[in-house]
């Protein structure tokens, strides 16, 4: 994860997603405790049976998944259920940030000056 630079990492099996470590597990289940982490195994701290979303849900789909659910990533299936991707809460509000910028730019340009 720390040369990715990235807060979590999906576990598969066969192409098929089967859980996700979050940095979060990785304080919460083995620094807090001050576990050995070369003696705790993946499966152990993992998440498992991840929430996913299809590759052809939009936007909206995957924001209502991460709330129901309390999740901060879901991974992308593709329609064999094979790992496409990842996409985070952060992807999410940059992209909303962007829309609105650029929604904000479309209003300013149509506003009357006052």
């Amino acid at each position: 994860m720390k040369e990715e630079d990235v807060g979590s990492v999906i576990i598969e099996d066969d192409e098929k997603p089967v859980g996700i470590v979050t940095d979060r597990d990785l304080v919460l289940k083995v620094l807090e405790p001050r576990s050995d982490p070369s003696a705790v195994s993946t499966a152990e701290i993992m998440t498992e049976t991840p929430v996913t979303v299809t590759a052809d849900e939009g936007l909206f789909e995957a924001m209502e998944k991460m709330h129901e659910h309390s999740v901060r990533r879901l991974p992308v299936v593709d329609a064999d259920d094979e790992i496409a991707g990842i996409v985070t809460l952060d992807d999410l509000v940059v992209l909303l940030t962007d829309e609105l910028d650029d929604l904000a730019g479309v209003i300013e340009a149509e506003s009357p000056p006052y």
